[in-house]
């Protein structure tokens, strides 16, 4: 214990306690695991949740907290009874799995594997200071860090993919404009991964605090986590790959629905497309110019004033109207809604929720108000399930009766302008499921919550629909229910890079439908940044293209006098698609074309991550933990399981350097196959991002179409040869809605002089393609023979076209 600041009498500023670990004088079994009591009362509560998941939780005395976590999903693992071994130096939990050990002295924690392999071991452990005038302000853990060890995760954090030798920071932070290793930005997703000689292990720290993690930034050897509040609860997750501990990450905060199948068509936006006759050009362009595009984007200045759930009447006469129209041409309407609810007692949503105490409330009682949009803002309080059921019906005008198709929850950080801050003040009080709260523990997940008030909202108001929301804020377990993008980035070509890294991270955080704003919102990308970030996107869930457009000075009124002046100059603004000449249109068209082609592939991968938990991207240390150079690589990713994508994210390059790991690779464009294992450069021109195809795949792919919702009556299939079985998959279904489905299984053996390719259906779904078309590459023998189900058919070159449905393919 110490004191702060004595004046010489018997009063002091703070009275400061420091409390480790001591001697275990007491060990009590629990229904669902064990306690550690120390002779200082520092106590362990050791919770196996699976046979490698162990929880860790940290109190003084009998202060543990209420056990309650926005993160944890209902359906998550439950713990269970533990088997326990005292010996000379320490007490062992043992799993299946895993060894755990807990010493006598200092309750440090060991874990070892079935063979006695040191997986993750405490160097100082358990830390924690209070005191009487703040509490409890910090708690600690700190791990030994072997120099071998890697480190992943994070969220999207904008620094290079391994964390090794870094600090970082998690507090939702609104970061306009953020530059590399900018932090903390948007998100807190206290999770990593550490990988070490090809086993993985990930720790979940579950607190909502301001959170902190070096990992051994100080080059001592260590690596450490803590929070600024609460309770030191976290989770180690045992692989032993990468991809083990994502599934078991994902088990444990949650896998989201499918979303609908135009998610993951091309979505333009900007700040902002208005009045009404601007958003139907828009629209008339994109089919005029055959550019496919889902979904069209309103941002702020389609509101009245910046009230959420109102339309600006002058600019947008008849809304429904309009999303009509765009509905009929194939385009889905997506909204911004904000948290900033304007302070106006003749608005409906100020009304409302001032009359039901809805609003965040300062110590003293008295609403919290703060400038966003409006110059005085109230912000309702998303943790007091009252309050979000309310939000939710608030949907109804615009879902149900104008039929706006998704949401995009902004500004939720939750974002204050003008503070230094940039958001509340911490004293803010929170509802927070009747554990109430102030703003230091409520903060990092106020947008999660906003995300969870709206999808369940428009799940009641359209349950035979899936809910698409995109998010800026957002905590761990946020995937549940929204999207989310990178924030507002810049058009420079190092941001290029850093989206590619921050998706990566990301998907691998539990969030796979995640993108970045297309181009870069702030500033203007040249024709060849922007095509090169469209690139990119084909292989990111989420591809919308975003940006401040006319708002050149940052604000929210566009000056027409600038507009002209930059029209004039020919300094181009606007970032659609054909805003940058012929000569990129074109190239632009055919790579949104390609990005249409493979939504069968990505929306199976989705359905991989859906229901297995599988990240649909994922860095090629994940593909090849036992491979020290894919460890080390950053550029390249895995999308889906069978596409390796190497980005170009270097102005006026015509050939790129690409690490292959171990396998097979064909290259889509000229259907050259390299082996596995070296570092290869191919050409890369304008038009044409790298990627590579894994030997043994089959590729389901569709005919170019404008829109997720244009019929197609074929069904393509390319097929990669490789010597032995490989299977791969396609999921296909309704597209939207809770209805039938159909999984196929590809079944491929090759030989050095046959290749047999079979099929095995499973679900009841009919899909409206009649035909297959066929594409055979690499096939190494020349072909005499193809038989269709037995029966003996014509095969032109490597193309065959089938108009009824087959069971098996033979080539010889």
């Amino acid at each position: 214990m110490e004191v702060i600041q004595s004046d010489g009498s018997d009063r002091f500023d703070d009275i400061v306690s420091k409390r480790v670990p001591g001697k275990i004088k007491q060990v009590k079994y629990l229904n669902d695991g064990v306690e550690f009591t120390c002779e200082n009362n520092v106590v362990l509560r050791v919770h196996v949740l699976t046979d490698n998941i162990i929880r860790f939780r940290y109190a003084f005395g009998d202060e543990f907290q209420s056990d309650f976590s926005y993160a944890i999903a209902d359906d998550a693992p439950k713990p269970k009874s533990v088997r326990i071994h005292k010996f000379p130096q320490d007490y062992m939990i043992d799993t299946p799995s895993l060894f755990c050990r807990i010493s006598h002295e200092g309750l440090l924690v060991s874990i070892f594997n079935k063979a006695g392999e040191a997986i993750c071991e405490d160097a100082a452990g358990f830390y924690q200071e209070d005191s009487l005038m703040k509490g409890i302000y910090q708690v600690k853990v700190t791990k030994k860090s072997p120099t071998t060890e890697s480190y992943f995760g994070l969220g999207d954090k904008a620094s290079a993919l391994n964390l090794r030798g870094r600090t970082f920071e998690n507090w939702c932070t609104d970061s306009f404009g953020y530059k590399a290793d900018t932090d903390p930005l948007y998100r807190a997703i206290p999770f990593y991964y550490a990988m070490n000689n090809g086993k993985t292990y990930g720790i979940f720290m579950d607190n909502t605090f301001r959170t902190h993690f070096s990992f051994d930034a100080e080059n001592d050897g260590t690596t450490s986590f803590w929070a600024d509040g609460g309770e030191m609860n976290y989770y180690f997750i045992y692989g032993p790959t990468p991809q083990q501990v994502s599934q078991q990450y994902m088990q444990l905060t949650g896998k989201p629905e499918m979303p609908p199948l135009w998610a993951f068509g091309y979505h333009q936006c900007r700040w902002s497309y208005f009045p009404d006759s601007v958003v139907t050009e828009l629209a008339q362009n994109f089919r005029q110019k055959r550019i496919p595009c889902d979904a069209i984007y309103l941002d702020i200045d389609y509101m009245d004033g910046y009230r959420c759930f109102t339309w600006d009447m002058e600019h947008f006469p008849n809304p429904k109207q309009l999303i009509d129209y765009l509905r009929v041409n194939g385009f889905q309407t997506v909204v911004m809604i904000d948290p900033g609810i304007k302070v106006d007692k003749n608005y409906f949503v100020y009304k409302q929720g001032k009359e039901n105490a809805y609003f965040c409330r300062r110590p003293d009682g008295g609403p919290m108000k703060g400038p966003v949009w409006p110059p005085e803002c109230v912000f309702p309080d998303f943790t007091h399930p009252q309050v979000r059921n309310w939000w939710g019906t608030l949907y109804e005008d615009l879902y149900n009766n104008k039929g706006v198709s998704g949401f995009w929850n902004d500004m939720n950080e939750p974002a204050v302008f003008e503070v230094e801050s940039k958001t509340f003040p911490l004293d803010i009080r929170h509802q927070y499921e009747g554990h109430f709260c102030s703003h230091k523990k409520a903060h990092n997940i106020y947008g999660m919550q906003m995300t969870r008030a709206t999808y369940n909202g428009l799940k009641k108001l359209k349950p035979e629909k899936r809910p698409f929301v995109l998010t800026r804020a957002t905590y761990a377990g946020g995937q549940r229910f929204a999207s989310a993008w990178t924030g507002d980035n810049i058009a420079t070509w190092e941001h290029l890079h850093i989206a590619n890294i921050q998706a990566q991270r990301m998907s691998i955080s539990g969030f796979s439908l995640i993108g970045s704003d297309i181009g870069g919102f702030a500033e203007n990308p040249t024709g060849e940044l922007f095509a090169r970030w469209l690139q990119l996107s084909i292989f990111h869930p989420l591809m919308r293209a975003h940006s401040m457009g006319y708002n050149v000075d940052g604000g929210a009124t566009i000056d027409e006098g600038q507009v002209k002046e930059n029209e004039a100059s020919g300094k181009i603004l606007d970032q659609e698609p054909w805003a940058y000449g012929k000569e990129f249109t074109d190239i632009n068209r055919a790579t949104i074309e390609l990005r249409y082609r493979l939504i069968p592939y990505l929306y199976t991968a989705f359905y991989e991550y859906v229901n297995k938990g599988i990240p649909v991207l994922k860095p090629l240390s994940f593909y090849a933990p036992n491979d020290a150079k894919s460890v080390e690589r950053e550029e390249e990713f895995i999308f889906g399981n069978q596409i390796l994508v190497s980005p170009v994210s270097q102005p006026k390059a015509t050939t790129k350097e690409v690490y292959l790991p171990k396998g097979n690779w064909y290259h889509y464009y000229t259907s050259e196959k390299y082996n596995g294992e070296q570092t290869i450069t191919v050409d890369a021109p304008l038009d044409q991002i790298p990627f590579f195809i894994k030997g043994g795949s089959v590729i389901p792919m569709s005919p170019v179409i404008q829109h997720t919702q244009e019929f197609t009556d074929t069904l393509i299939l390319k097929v990669y040869f490789e010597k032995g079985l490989n299977k791969s998959t396609l999921y296909q279904d309704e597209g939207d809605g809770y209805g039938n489905n159909l999984i196929t299984d590809f079944v491929a053996i090759g030989s050095s002089n046959s290749l047999f390719l079979q099929v095995h259906k499973k679900g009841i779904y009919e899909p409206l393609q009649t035909k297959t078309l066929i594409e055979f590459h690499g096939v190494p023998f020349e072909v005499n023979t193809c038989t269709v189900d037995g029966e003996e058919v014509v095969i032109a070159g490597n193309t065959l076209i089938l108009e009824n449905d087959f069971k098996e393919i033979v080539l010889r």
